[in-house]
């Protein structure tokens, strides 16, 4: 009697080939759940002594100043008319204790406002409806699970904010004027809640992406968890999407209102800088199921850089361009045809930006099967492995090589960047602080492109070998 395989048996009842599966060590590091080392592509990449001992440092160095900066920018565009030379003459007449100086001490009606903002923007994350979505698995094969409810939340918050303006809760300009101590007080609230997570990632963390790289300033900066929950909560979106990216969205609407308020008409350098990152920001909550397969998401765990940066850093600088200029007195004049000039440029810069994330997150919906600029695709099928339950399994993804991603591997991050110089052009070109974001943002998405590469090259391997020498370029193409 022949004998039949298994893969025959499989193939003859209809059934697809089983994924080749390998033991798994369950001593290995990636599987571990309470402070053992995490290693794999889905882990913090740690480095020779030295190396480590100048990264401490350096991270020590961002953990101990940028609480202080993201108020000094503040103070910086309200009250010095955004001017370089004030705040380096104020350091030097004052030293340090400038700092205490201008320091914005949370009142009580500072933290009624900030507690009842995360309280709200918790409620609509939780409650609001919107469609299941999960997430690409991650390198303990975990598929992350979220409710996708951000444009629906976006509504929400703007139509809650005009709400309260309307039957007297707040106003624009107490806001605008709270603004500070709001800062102030997220600042030191917000690196509590880091602790809380160093703490909760050691000994409760949520499930196997977690685990510590041997270093605890390092597992305080980078965080111990993938995706850390709190009950219902999932603190990452809640972070950096709920809190963080809402904080951006509402806040410059609330200071064009004060602006306006202030001054008896709308300014239109106010408007332009104010309507570009509205129609930004919507884009963002339009395409929130696409961040939630992001860098950000991925392979930033919970820890200072992403929750601290999402809680307060955002709030602080991404928002600066719109609070400088709505604080200018007297407003910025741009006249009708170079308002509607950098509008226009800004709109397409974000169109552009949106589209090519759109391309690829259809490419993969349709398996590769779907048309790129009317176009059959270029494709790199790669595989890379996952551990689950003590199995490593190899699974296949495919890399876009068209459209937009031809030009770039991460050209998306190119029209980001100019977006975010059209929305402070109407700041023109004086001063230097208010470029502050675009010079950020694009340090960032520098460094953000650089680690990507190498997550993607150790996920992927020689798959991704193949993708670069297809795409050579990160950012821009015949030079970055």
């Amino acid at each position: 009697m022949p004998t039949t395989t298994r893969g025959a048996r499989r193939k003859s009842l209809g059934l697809p080939p089983k994924e080749k599966q390998e033991r798994f060590d369950p001593s290995s590091p990636s599987k571990s759940r309470t402070g053992k080392k995490a290693e794999g592509w889905g882990a913090p990449a740690r480095t020779g002594f030295w190396a480590n001992v100048y990264g401490t440092c350096g991270v020590l160095a961002i953990i101990g100043t940028t609480p202080f900066i993201a108020v000094i920018v503040w103070h910086m565009f309200v009250d010095l008319d955004g001017s370089l030379a004030s705040i380096v003459a104020a350091f030097r007449e004052d030293g340090l204790s400038l700092i205490s100086k201008i320091w914005p001490w949370t009142s009580k009606r500072a933290w009624q406002l900030l507690s009842s903002y995360a309280a709200f923007e918790a409620i609509l994350q939780v409650y609001m409806p919107g469609k299941r979505f999960e997430a690409n698995p991650t390198a303990a094969g975990n598929v992350p699970v979220y409710k996708a409810n951000g444009v629906q939340s976006l509504i929400a918050t703007v139509i809650a904010f005009f709400a309260c303006w309307h039957f007297g809760l707040t106003t624009p300009t107490e806001v605008y004027s709270l603004f500070g101590e709001m800062l102030a007080g997220m600042s030191v609230l917000a690196i509590v809640f880091c602790v809380f997570l160093l703490v909760k990632g050691h000994v409760a963390p949520t499930d196997e992406d977690s685990g510590s790289c041997g270093n605890v300033v390092y597992d305080f900066w980078w965080g111990m968890e993938l995706y850390p929950k709190l009950g219902p909560l999932n603190l990452k979106q809640f972070t950096n999407c709920r809190f963080g990216m809402m904080a951006w969205a509402i806040l410059p609407v609330i200071f064009a209102c004060h602006q306006y308020q202030r001054d008896g008409y709308l300014a239109d350098s106010v408007a332009v800088c104010v309507a570009l990152m509205c129609v930004y920001n919507f884009k963002f909550f339009v395409w929130e199921t696409g961040y939630f397969n992001s860098m950000d998401i991925q392979h930033d765990r919970a820890g200072y850089y992403i929750c601290w940066g999402c809680l307060v850093w955002v709030p602080a600088v991404y928002a600066s361009p719109a609070l400088y200029i709505a604080s200018v007195q007297p407003p910025v004049r741009l006249g009708v045809e170079t308002a509607l000039a950098i509008f226009a440029l800004g709109c397409l810069s974000i169109w552009i930006n949106y589209d090519s994330d759109r391309q690829r997150q259809e490419f993969r919906a349709s398996g590769g099967k779907k048309k790129v600029w009317g176009k059959k695709p270029v494709i790199v099928e790669a595989q890379y492995k996952v551990a689950k339950d003590g199995v490593v399994v190899t699974k296949k993804s495919i890399l876009l090589a068209s459209g937009w991603w031809a030009v770039a591997r991460h050209f998306h991050y190119l029209p980001e960047i100019t977006a975010s110089f059209f929305w402070t052009a109407p700041a023109l070109f004086g001063k230097l602080p208010p470029y502050l974001y675009v010079i950020f943002l694009t340090v960032l998405l520098i460094d953000r492109s650089v680690r990507d590469d190498t997550r993607c090259s150790l996920k992927y391997g020689k798959y991704w070998k193949k993708y670069c020498e297809l795409v050579p370029y990160k950012i821009i193409p015949g030079i970055f």
